[in-house]
């Protein structure tokens, strides 16, 4: 089955299977819960965070959950397919967001990645996307490599409206973003809001537009300002 079919089947599978708890994900800081979906004879494994599972954050909006979407959909109109395919549905446990699970090689993570030069490419492309999506948590254990691409998963600490960028991905600052990305970025902006407009607030949507603008205007992978809070914790 091509990608692109592959991944239509995935959707129908997310947006419309039978949810089946499994179990609970360790180490998350809110309710996250890895599930079966089920329709006919087909199954997938997903990642499903309810909203109702949220601690409230001080500095920043519920619905995490929304977020996760959001930031699916901002990599489809991108063009970029970072993100795995995650839908906006109820679930066992209420309104929240299911995403197909990525069966990844878990030794490996951003630090180890960036060894290896011939992942660069798909790592400066989670960094446009981050800077684009305001993600304020990429950690290194949030990259993913699974069928020899890199996907980046836990989005929900994304499209704050005030400047957060907190990452893990730093060592391409200063470098000219890749024409072929900025071109994306360029197209981007004749697409939005697009399905965003859903799932996000309008100062949010004002936000991704501001920063692709910005992306675009300077085109240059920004360096970390030593007196900010630019990594988030932990690490990895």
């Amino acid at each position: 089955m091509r990608q692109d079919q592959r991944a239509q089947a995935n959707l129908g599978l997310l947006t419309e299977g039978e949810v089946e708890l499994k179990g609970r994900m360790p180490w998350s800081s809110n309710q996250t819960f890895l599930v079966e979906l089920t329709r006919g004879d087909d199954t997938l494994l997903g990642v499903y965070k309810p909203g109702r599972g949220e601690r409230p954050l001080w500095d920043f909006p519920g619905g995490l959950y929304r977020r996760e979407v959001a930031a699916w959909v901002l990599s489809e109109l991108l063009g970029w397919g970072v993100v795995p395919e995650t839908v906006l549905r109820d679930g066992p446990l209420g309104e929240g967001s299911v995403q197909r699970f990525v069966p990844a090689d878990f030794t490996q993570h951003y630090f180890t990645l960036h060894q290896d030069p011939a992942y660069h490419h798909a790592l400066r492309t989670i960094c446009a996307f981050d800077l684009l999506a305001n993600n304020t948590d990429r950690k290194s254990g949030h990259c993913l490599l699974a069928d020899g691409r890199v996907w980046a998963i836990d989005n929900g600490l994304c499209f704050h409206p005030s400047p957060k960028v907190r990452t893990v991905i730093w060592e391409f600052g200063g470098e000219a973003v890749a024409d072929e990305l900025l071109g994306d970025v360029e197209r981007l902006l004749t697409r939005l809001p697009g399905g965003l407009v859903a799932l996000l607030g309008e100062d949010e949507l004002a936000g991704v537009r501001r920063r692709a603008e910005w992306l675009l205007r300077t085109g240059t992978f920004p360096a970390p300002d030593p007196l900010a809070h630019c990594y988030p914790w932990p690490l990895v």
